[in-house]
């Protein structure tokens, strides 16, 4: 799988970049700010597939 160059200081786990890929390209960026500015909320240092599923549910998807 395909390394995505996301942020320094946020790692993401495999399931979390998969989960990411499948947003489509034109929605990703603004999908993953989202999604990095709630993992730092919750003060966390890395980006897990739940945290990408709960943004997809805010986002109604």
């Amino acid at each position: 799988m395909e390394n995505f160059d996301l942020t320094d200081d946020l790692r993401w786990t495999l399931p979390a970049q998969a989960k990411l890929k499948m947003i489509p390209f034109f929605a990703r960026p603004q999908a993953r700010q989202k999604i990095e500015a709630m993992t730092r909320a919750a003060e966390l240092e890395e980006v897990t597939a739940e945290i990408v599923e709960r943004a997809r549910a805010e986002f109604g998807q």
